[in-house]
């Protein structure tokens, strides 16, 4: 039996989303890093509702907790599945994160080629990890995650 944990978007509140990813990932055999929450939030959260006026607003933002690289860095066996999605230099800045997080593979999703990305059923994917890469044809979503639940599979055997 294999345990992967999901964190789902009800718990998109960067603390609470760091908090919950380290505490599920220290009983799972893995975890499929999907999703960021957000990779910046606001140095300062206003109390009340902040009025429109003259002039310019600013708003300083800081670092949030890197969730994929602290798994990486406790992973101690466990599976890890990064996601990239790239707009420059693509498979140099995967292949980076890779590296960085201690993945044991990373999603580079495309959105070069037609039909792939956001707002369509069909994605185009390579899976990268330290032995290479392969690249996906265009599939539909379904197909894609059945080509990553695959490749998860002959990790763990």
């Amino acid at each position: 039996e294999i345990r992967l944990s999901l964190v789902g978007s009800e718990m998109c509140i960067r603390d609470r989303m760091y908090e919950a990813s380290v505490r599920e990932f220290a009983a799972a055999d893995g975890a499929v890093m999907c999703a960021a929450v957000a990779d910046y939030t606001p140095e300062e959260v206003a109390p009340t509702k902040l009025k429109k006026g003259d002039g310019e607003l600013t708003i300083r933002l800081k670092r949030t907790h890197d969730i994929a690289a602290e798994l990486g860095a406790h992973k101690a066996g466990r599976i890890l599945v990064g996601f990239a999605l790239e707009t420059d230099h693509e498979e140099a800045n995967a292949e980076g994160k890779l590296q960085r997080k201690n993945f044991d593979f990373i999603v580079l999703n495309s959105l070069r080629d037609a039909g792939a990305g956001f707002g369509v059923d069909t994605n185009k994917v390579t899976l990268i990890d330290r032995a290479g890469r392969e690249e996906l044809p265009l599939l539909s979503k379904a197909d894609t995650a059945e080509k990553i639940a695959d490749k998860i599979e002959s990790i763990l055997k």
